[in-house]
């Protein structure tokens, strides 16, 4: 039996607009009876705005979670709600705002116990009048002004690499990497998102796996097709291989954009197909 982890993302039950959300406890009942280690959340699931979740409230989605024998393994979907916000404008206020709004995010997630926030919202990060060489000056600061923050609460901040047509900026794996060494504190880390990664090359998921796996916290597992792991074209034979090789110490969690055929299937096959592929020990195809 592999010893990797494994999680998955709880707005698959939950997604935005959903008219009958599963409940926190009905999800993290299914999971642990499924299999899984751990659950990461979006901070939407539960408030649209992650300061409106009392004290109490966070005290019980711990509790939830650690009675059914699940770890919270992160978050993301970070800048869903409120509407607005921007990591790098050029308008101080709503940058500042940014970052107090990121700081709450933090503090819930400390609370909560989850280790690594994963920063996607390529919304929020959209650049403003082609200026790319401010836009990545700016954000650098405003994740930097994260750091006290993050360490306070025993979490590490994960830019997260997205392509076009989702976003404009922080494309590649390597952008990503860059601006991880160049803000340079503990408390800002690398993650990997299968399904962005393919977009840099049909056996770009394996090869960047080797390259930054051992840099790596945290990895999104999700097929091209946006549907989930074992539900598509992508092997995930080689990029086990990769992360086994490389020592990787983090989860491999689960995050799916297409909520098809439902969510029991999802979790269930990704599950099952997952822990097939990291108990390969070549690199063949499927």
């Amino acid at each position: 039996m592999t010893a990797q982890k494994f999680a998955i993302c709880n707005e698959t039950f939950a997604p935005l607009g959903a008219t009958d959300p599963w409940s926190w406890e009905r999800t993290c009942a299914f999971l642990s009876q499924t299999g899984y280690d751990g659950v990461e959340l979006a901070p939407f699931t539960f408030a649209p705005d992650v300061r409106e979740i009392s004290v109490a409230q966070r005290n019980e989605i711990k509790r939830v979670a650690s009675d059914h024998g699940l770890e919270i393994v992160g978050a993301h979907w970070l800048l869903v709600s409120p509407p607005g916000l921007h990591l790098h404008t050029t308008d101080t206020a709503l940058r500042q705002k940014t970052l107090d709004y990121l700081k709450a995010l933090v503090e819930f997630a400390g609370d909560v116990g989850a280790p690594v926030l994963v920063l996607g919202s390529p919304k929020a990060r959209t650049i403003e009048n082609g200026d790319e060489t401010g836009a990545w000056q700016r954000m650098c600061e405003t994740l930097a002004g994260l750091t006290e923050t993050l360490t306070a609460c025993n979490a590490v901040l994960c830019p997260e690499a997205l392509p076009r047509p989702e976003a404009d900026f922080l494309l590649t794996q390597s952008d990503a990497w860059r601006m991880v060494e160049e803000i340079n504190h503990p408390a800002i880390r690398m993650m990997l998102d299968v399904k962005s990664m393919c977009s840099e090359g049909p056996d770009a998921p394996a090869a960047l796996c080797r390259q930054f796996g051992a840099r790596t916290v945290h990895v999104h597992a999700n097929d091209a097709n946006r549907r989930g792991p074992g539900f598509g074209e992508i092997d995930f034979v080689p990029i086990a291989a990769a992360l086994k090789e490389v020592h990787f110490a983090g989860y491999v969690s689960v995050e799916v954009f297409d909520y098809s055929p439902d969510p029991e299937t999802i979790a269930r096959e990704s599950l099952t197909y997952l822990k097939a592929c990291w108990e390969r020990d070549d690199e063949g195809p499927r």
